[in-house]
């Protein structure tokens, strides 16, 4: 006799009692069901608007940043024809653009990716605490998007005040004198004696030069490469401390932090080699960047956060890892 006839059954005999409580309970359990998906689906809903937040917000402070590029004008400062520091030859870049971005965008990311993956393989890629509709989404997809998302927010940041700096100062660069070759209004040059000591403010350039070149000749102030350098390098250096557990050989995790170093080093002293900036340009670019490198890491970041604080599966640090639970040292 199936389940449907004996209910039938029951609806002419006492057996009706023991029914019930079976549709009961499967009415409890679809309800249930129902319940769970619910509340996935509103989890899955918040997650989800967070990370467009995130992405707004970083949106934000980007987008000023190819405002100066595209349609930013550098305050048009003046110059003294007896000025040295301004007659140096135009050389190409060392350390050009796409190198830049290699090393200050690609390499970081990329170690950070593997270094979470290779973490996540330790503890048997366990999930996270997050659900997004049906995915489970595991520890380490949840670690490079906090880890790599705040890193780029540091370089946004980082970038952004470079720009603010450069188009407010508008200083010269090195070459302009060869770039230029700086003409005034009533047609004399600095070739002429009656310009000597005189600050030139009212000059147009007789070179012929392209638009960008012309306008970033007066974008020296603090230097570019060495603020953007410094930043992602010396996170990149940060990051390692914090991250990289490995017992094999201590010194694999500063020999790599080192070369990091040495990358941006490198960037900053070519600027100066190749006439693109003057030393103080470089100074006050490395400063920016490594400023804002040490305030993300330490106020915004949780790469040196306790992980039993924040419940996370991973270590942040060997010294975590050796530190007993119940706080004795």
């Amino acid at each position: 006799m199936t389940g449907d006839s004996v209910c039938a059954e029951s609806e002419r005999t006492p057996l009706r009692n023991t029914c019930a409580p079976a549709r009961t309970a499967d009415h409890a359990i679809q309800s249930f069901q129902n319940v769970s998906e619910d509340r996935t689906m509103d989890q899955s809903k918040r997650i989800l608007f967070k990370i467009g937040l995130d992405f707004l917000l970083l949106f934000c402070v980007g987008f000023p940043i190819l405002i100066f590029f595209l349609w930013g004008e550098p305050y048009q400062r003046g110059f003294f024809c007896d000025d040295e520091s301004l007659r140096h030859p135009f050389h190409e870049s060392t350390v050009r653009n796409w190198m830049l971005y290699i090393i200050g965008l690609i390499l970081p990311i990329s170690v950070m990716i593997l270094t979470e993956i290779i973490l996540a393989s330790r503890n048997g890629y366990r999930p996270s605490n997050i659900r997004i509709f049906n995915w489970d989404v595991p520890e380490w997809v949840k670690q490079c998007y906090s880890k790599i998302g705040i890193f780029g927010f540091g370089a946004a940041c980082s970038q952004l005040t470079t720009d603010i700096a450069k188009y407010s100062i508008g200083r010269l660069r090195p070459h302009f004198y060869n770039l230029c070759q700086p003409i005034r209004a009533d047609g004399t040059t600095c070739n002429d004696p009656q310009n000597h000591g005189i600050y030139i403010e009212d000059f147009h350039c007789i070179n012929e030069q392209t638009d960008r070149l012309l306008k970033e000749m007066r974008l020296s102030f603090p230097s570019g490469h060495a603020s953007f350098s410094a930043y992602t390098l010396i996170y990149l250096a940060f990051y390692l401390q914090a991250r990289m557990t490995w017992s094999g050989s201590k010194l694999v995790r500063h020999v790599l932090q080192f070369g990091f170093l040495m990358m941006f080093w490198f960037t900053a002293l070519s600027r100066v080699s190749d006439y693109k900036h003057h030393w103080s340009d470089v100074l006050g670019g490395a400063f920016i960047g490594v400023t804002c490198a040490v305030l993300v890491v330490r106020y915004i970041s949780d790469l040196f956060v306790n992980s039993t604080k924040e419940g996370s599966s991973l270590p942040i640090s060997r010294r975590d890892l050796d530190t007993p639970s119940n706080g004795e040292l």
